[in-house]
């Protein structure tokens, strides 16, 4: 059956508080609207629209990579009036299916949208309902001695009995289309607030004799972001969801509640995870691995058996298996380490690849370089790449020594085996089996006498 999917993004958030449309302000690193299209296009809809106010340039902007068909609603007449802009552009048979989302309800599970898609089978119009111990301020849904779905009554006219309701309604329908149009047509907008709201679709139908279904879901799937406190609530279900499952995965965290995930985030099991730790993808993270406390990893590949110390810093970067990071590491973009590197406390590291076995231990930075296999750089190491212009390479061998305090004067090349004296400026090319030197000689004066200061 074809399935359409409305999703209404046009309302303007003033409780935000923000120059930012309130659609655009994010949950783990992505906007609201893009989680809600995320989820839709998970259902494999034959078509998705998203009706939009009159001032949503930017979310436009936003979302230009996804498919979506834009509708605009120029004036706010209210939910209703807004799924029937949208109508004209579904050109499908009667019989097919629309499910209609919010673009400030970013946690509605997949496995939620499908079983209500389901009802559909059996009804023509199901909407997606909650149980709240607080229902205040929410729509209450009316069923029935036999729980068929009566109506739902919004707070201002409910009296003392019905407002002892727990089930609420979302706001979340699917209906066939054919059902949708016609209730459609007989909804008024003769309210408080002049508009046609789309809960009136469920009167239309019972006066239709349509069959009406509410499934309940879990009630924080379903909650709105209106607020900076609502996004903040939801910011913490969807950081706990992740957590969950990646325990369940076998993944081991000392203290789930301090890690933060975002984005695309594979990690394989007997994964270690410490405190304080932010993992933003797209990122992925082999068996054995250990991540001590307050580390950043993002879109980098880390291979198993590796072991990052606390406060590292990775980004952009391909960690083989069975690496030694920091602590506090730092390991910029186009970083590539080959198995068993060891990368030390405060060093830096920038579109380089370092060899099998190497080491750079302390203190160091390595930008714009290539390292060999078993080579050994010493503490105060700066690969001097940038000329004031341009970027150079600095080429270092196999079986290299590097001696503390050294500068690396690229563009130059270290070749295999050889040695380089602490202290040493290097400009040209050290043969293989050499040693470089390069120091100023050394000067004694016997019983030298400090300065004093006047008196």
């Amino acid at each position: 059956m074809a399935l359409n999917i409305i999703i209404l993004a046009a309302g303007k958030g003033t409780r935000m508080r923000s120059s930012t449309a309130k659609v655009l302000h994010k949950v783990a690193g992505q906007s609201l609207i893009e989680h809600v299209i995320n989820s839709a296009y998970a259902l494999r809809p034959d078509h998705v629209l998203v009706v939009h106010g009159s001032e949503s340039n930017q979310i436009k902007k936003q979302c230009s990579n996804y498919p979506v068909d834009w509708v605009l609603q120029t004036e706010q007449g209210g939910t209703g009036h807004a799924v029937q802009q949208a109508l004209p552009y579904i050109n499908a048979a009667d019989d097919s299916h629309v499910l209609i989302l919010y673009a400030d309800v970013p946690l509605l599970q997949i496995d939620t949208l499908e079983a209500l898609r389901l009802q559909l089978n059996s009804a023509d119009l199901a909407l997606l309902s909650m149980h709240l111990d607080e229902p205040k301020g929410y729509g209450r849904i009316v069923r029935s001695s036999d729980n068929a779905v009566e109506g739902i009554v919004e707070e201002g006219d409910a009296n003392e009995i019905i407002k002892q309701i727990k089930e609420v309604n979302s706001g979340i329908m699917a209906a066939r289309l054919a059902t949708l149009r016609e209730c459609l047509r007989l909804i008024n907008n003769d309210n408080a607030q002049s508009e046609y709201y789309l809960t009136d679709c469920v009167a239309a139908a019972k006066q239709l004799n349509k069959t009406v279904i509410a499934q309940s879901c879990q009630a924080d799937e379903a909650q709105g972001v209106n607020s900076r406190a609502q996004l903040a609530a939801a910011e913490l279900i969807y950081q706990q969801r992740r957590r969950l499952s990646l325990l369940d995965s076998g993944v081991s965290m000392t203290d789930p509640a301090t890690v933060y995930i975002e984005g695309q985030v594979y990690i394989e099991a007997d994964v270690s995870i410490g405190p304080c730790v932010e993992l933003i993808g797209p990122l992925t993270i082999a068996t054995g691995t250990r991540i001590s406390s307050h580390s950043v990893i993002s879109n980098s590949a880390i291979a198993k058996n590796t072991s990052i110390h606390s406060f590292c810093h990775i980004e952009d970067a391909k960690i083989g298996e069975g690496c030694e990071l920091g602590p506090y590491a730092r390991i910029r973009p186009q970083t590539k380490l080959s198995a068993g590197v060891k990368i030390g406390n405060f060093v830096e590291t920038k579109k380089s690849e370092i060899g099998k076995g190497s080491k750079v231990n302390h203190l160091s930075y390595i930008g714009d370089a290539k390292i060999g296999e078993q080579t050994n750089v010493g503490a105060g190491t700066i690969c001097c790449n940038y000329d004031g212009a341009n970027k150079h390479q600095t080429i270092i061998g196999d079986n290299v020594f590097i001696g503390s305090d050294t500068q690396l004067v690229a563009p130059v090349e270290i070749e295999d085996g050889a040695t380089v004296a602490a202290g040493s400026t290097i400009t040209k090319k050290v043969p293989t089996q050499s040693l470089a030197l390069s120091r100023a000689k050394q000067t004694i004066i016997s019983n030298w006498q400090r300065p004093k200061k006047r008196s």
